[in-house]
């Protein structure tokens, strides 16, 4: 039983001390745990120029064969590629700025796209699904509210790598490092998610389920609190309401205490981002975009050159 947790804030700070007491309650159980820094990698930011993207459309299609990131040989990306994908756990532990992630694990995120398992399970590139299993903790200075993004966006960068979450955190009011050292109820609730990674390992795959608070988030699949009016997909496919992380689909109902709850549809999970044959459903849409795309180059190289001969001062 191998566990890593991925850090993405300073060290000695708040997010790596309760990433580190999730971690003791691992070894604890047994695990062989591991922890890195992001701050001690050297990570190239993605740069949009869908080498990945475009790869991945050409192989589904039958053309080529998968090279992945063009940055890979400049950066350590694989090597933490290699080490998640290579364990049974995953724990991401970091800090919330202006409501979302840290920039660091972003950058670490972003470039993570391009090693999308559904896709290299599709093409053999992975042989046998890692079935990884996940725990998010988000550390702030203040409560929920300047830390809205922070756990829906670290759940984003799971369902790519087609981990499971069971457990996720948010650790409110630590503004200083160290400040969660005097919240011994935080430190616990992290060592209970380490106990709660280590035993959803040990389930059978098709048995995992979500081990943490009953109540925490409004989405019943992933337990986002982010649900949102829906509106039309690519091919029309549409919900009352959308879950912004899984993209699980239902409507909100109002319980008899006054609360709402986000009711799945009965066909609620078809575009379910944790299920890999429902995302890959996103690279045909990317193949349809980009087919329709190719097929209009004469009208896209007229409008071209007004916007590449407009030019603006810069500073």
């Amino acid at each position: 039983m191998k566990v890593l947790a991925i850090v993405a804030g300073r060290h000695n700070g708040n997010s790596e001390i309760l990433a580190k007491e999730a971690l003791l309650a691992c070894q604890e159980a047994g695990a062989e745990c591991k922890l890195i820094n992001l701050f001690d990698y050297h990570i190239e930011m993605c740069t949009g120029c869908e080498c990945c993207t475009m790869q991945m459309g050409e192989v589904m299609q039958g053309k080529g064969t998968y090279k992945g990131c063009v940055l890979k040989e400049k950066d350590d990306m694989d090597k933490i590629i290699n080490e998640v994908q290579s364990s049974d756990g995953l724990i991401i532990a970091v800090p919330s700025y202006d409501l979302a992630p840290s920039a660091l694990y972003l950058r670490y995120a972003h470039r993570a796209l391009a090693y999308e398992v559904s896709f290299r399970l599709a093409i053999g590139e992975l042989k046998n699904d890692p079935h990884l299993v996940g725990g998010l903790i988000a550390v702030g200075g203040s409560c929920h509210d300047w830390q809205s993004l922070s756990l829906e966006v670290l759940g984003a960068s799971l369902f790519t790598q087609s981990i499971q979450c069971v457990d996720q955190m948010m650790a409110t009011r630590n503004g200083r490092p160290g400040n969660v050292l005097l919240r011994d109820e935080q430190l616990e609730r992290a060592h209970k998610m380490g106990e709660n990674i280590a035993k959803a390992i040990q389930t059978p795959v098709e048995a995992r389920t979500w081990l943490g608070d009953e109540d925490f988030g409004v989405c019943p699949r992933c337990h986002s609190s982010l649900i949102y009016p829906g509106e039309p997909h690519w091919d029309g496919i549409e919900f009352p309401f959308e879950c912004a992380v899984c993209g699980s689909g239902g409507d909100l109902e109002r319980t008899k205490d006054g609360k709402y709850r986000f009711v799945l549809a009965p066909n609620g999970l078809i575009r379910d981002r944790n299920n890999n044959e429902a995302r890959a459903e996103h690279l045909k849409e990317i193949i349809a975009t980009r087919m329709e795309f190719m097929k209009q180059q004469d009208i896209v190289k007229e409008k071209y050159k007004k916007y590449k001969e407009l030019q603006f001062p810069s500073i």
